[in-house]
């Protein structure tokens, strides 16, 4: 094993798991239930990255043809997303995978002895359903959401809290994302940062997150970690 890194932080959608049909349909859901046009899967797929109620608001300005302002200032937003809450919540893992060998790799880094944490900007609720889901939950001791902490990503608050927690510095850990937002954070905290390819990065180039390598599977993180 590289014994400079003993911690592996990871982003969770886009990352580990492939969440994109499933936050579509429950987008959709919502809008057909409020009564406006719904959105195609690649729309919601550039809009993931900031957690559900930022894609919700990007939605409903896309359809509606106004400002994010404006509706951000509705009076009825907070109905909307209690819709959208509990549609996400019956959706949870019912179109969503594992990417290919993330379990694989997860089991191995958990036999060598790395620690292991995720940082989303996914909400609490939505990030223990999908876990659950597809087993993660075995896997990592700590977790934040995107209601964890009073910040999010880019903020590399989540990404100090998980150090602290398990006891590690910037320089024995790694940041796993897949965009220029889990890129910045990562920067942000003085961690190197490994993307994937595969992910949702908001529709920009990854080559733009100036990261510290772009893997081209998830299986890369084995030997580039010195794992047999």
């Amino acid at each position: 094993m590289n014994k400079t890194i003993n911690t592996v932080l990871f982003d969770l959608d886009g990352t580990l798991v492939e969440t994109v049909h499933e936050i579509s349909d429950a987008t959709n859901d919502t809008l057909e239930e409020i009564g406006v046009s719904q959105v195609s899967e690649d729309q919601v797929r550039s809009w993931i990255g900031h957690g559900t109620r930022e894609l919700l608001i990007n939605a409903l300005a896309h359809v509606k043809q106004v400002p994010e302002l404006e509706i951000r200032q509705s009076k009825g937003l907070n109905d909307i997303f209690k819709i959208f809450d509990d549609f996400y919540l019956m959706r949870c893992g019912t179109r969503s995978h594992l990417y290919p060998g993330v379990k694989e790799v997860l089991d191995s880094f958990k036999s060598a002895g790395l620690k292991m944490a995720v940082v989303t900007n996914k909400e609490s609720r939505f990030t223990k359903a999908v876990m659950k889901s597809h087993g993660l939950d075995t896997y990592f001791k700590i977790v934040v959401s995107g209601d964890t902490l009073t910040t999010k990503k880019p903020d590399p608050q989540g990404i100090f809290f998980c150090l602290e927690k398990l006891s590690a510095s910037p320089s024995q850990a790694i940041f796993i994302g897949d965009s220029l937002v889990d890129a910045k954070t990562a920067q942000n905290a003085g961690l190197a940062v490994w993307l994937l390819p595969y992910g949702y990065n908001m529709g920009q180039p990854l080559q733009n997150a100036n990261a510290d390598l772009i893997l081209d599977s998830f299986n890369d993180l084995l030997k580039l970690l010195n794992i047999v």
